[in-house]
């Protein structure tokens, strides 16, 4: 979210949790990327905060109410309101459960993978009408074929990207086994520990397709450690994740801090893992 933006964002979140009877006089902004992650004070609630164009707050919180009755470690909806998207000002706002972290450590391999098992659990339970992860790939291929909307991206980065993420596509594609309901992005920017165990949040990026694709986002160990996984599918996954989030970061209108020195990182691991292909 611009920060032009976020003033207006923050005093939309604390006047609808007022109007809900929240004690809100102030607000810590813990995050800003497409919308911003508030703590509202004194009452301790989390608010995420969406533009109007943001339409998946309504999902989200549909989804986090199914997770959780169905058992799976996903962060709460805050419970002293009515669970909904709320509107003012042009924005969406939505109120959750704010846990505080427990001591900052690296989480173990294995009780990431545990954790990630668990809610794929809980989700092959779940009939939810979601994308398809290879519409996420249709849109970085998009992307990178519009110089308008990438115009830093030099030819030969273009090429490579769209080469890969068409390649990539394909070969997992090709391989076939079974799909179901994933979180999307199970990075470690979206998994709390907390008092009461992991946790992941973020899911409005919920799609339909292998476990690997989620593997794909968390750290490399954790693989070792999720039963059942084909590697050679998760390493196609990762290289796929890594061309598509490379992609992203050459968007004109990426907001993220440092995205672009990211960006030509991450040109260089694709670059290189070519070459290692090609030997």
């Amino acid at each position: 979210m611009l920060a032009s933006e976020v003033s207006r964002a923050v005093a939309a979140a604390l006047s609808i949790a007022s109007s809900l009877g929240l004690a809100a006089d102030d607000a810590i902004v813990l995050h800003n990327s497409n919308r911003v992650a508030l703590r509202l004070l004194p009452c301790d609630v989390l608010a995420r905060v969406a533009t109007v164009a943001h339409q998946a707050a309504p999902f989200e919180v549909e989804l986090a109410q199914r997770l959780a009755a169905a058992g799976c470690p996903v962060a709460a909806l805050e419970p002293r309101v009515e669970p909904g998207v709320h509107e003012r000002d042009g924005f969406l706002v939505t109120l959750w459960t704010h846990y505080e972290p427990v001591a900052s450590q690296e989480v173990p391999p294995a009780d990431y993978a545990r954790a990630l098992e668990r809610l794929h659990a809980g989700m092959r339970t779940l009939d939810v009408p979601t994308p398809h992860y290879t519409d996420r790939v249709e849109e970085a291929q998009q992307l990178v074929a519009d110089p308008d909307r990438t115009p830093a991206l030099a030819d030969a980065d273009r090429e490579l990207l769209g080469d890969t993420l068409r390649s990539l596509r394909r070969v997992i594609g090709e391989r076939g086994g079974a799909e179901q309901l994933l979180h999307g992005e199970p990075h470690p920017g979206n998994l709390l520990g907390t008092k009461d165990g992991l946790l992941f949040i973020d899911l409005e990026t919920c799609c339909r397709g292998p476990v690997e694709f989620d593997l794909a986002h968390a750290p490399e160990e954790v693989g070792a450690h999720y039963p059942g996984v084909r590697h050679d599918v998760l390493r196609q996954c990762r290289m796929l994740v890594l061309a598509m989030i490379t992609t992203w970061r050459w968007d004109r209108g990426d907001e993220l801090p440092n995205g672009r020195q990211l960006g030509r990182e991450w040109l260089d691991q694709l670059r290189a893992a070519r070459d290692r292909r090609a030997l």
